[in-house]
């Protein structure tokens, strides 16, 4: 089965069509690596969730990372 085009969920390179944002998660761990606090913030679909999963699978190697999810917490 081929790539799709992904317009719900998060985005998964081997499954779906998406922009090449490594260069994002290398500007983002220089910053992990330095301390610094950064943020992500944009509007619906475009692509917060899929930075934020791409990112813990970059940093897991060096850092312990603790994946936390507080869309359900008030349901």
């Amino acid at each position: 089965m081929g790539k799709t085009f992904n317009v719900s969920a998060d985005c998964k390179p081997e499954l779906h069509y998406m922009v090449d944002i490594s260069g994002k998660l290398r500007q983002i761990k220089v910053m992990v690596d330095e301390g610094q606090y950064f943020t992500i913030n944009r509007a619906r679909q475009y692509g917060k969730t899929t930075t934020l999963n791409a990112l813990e699978h970059t940093l897991a190697n060096e850092y312990v990372v603790i994946h936390l999810d507080f869309q359900l917490l008030g349901k």
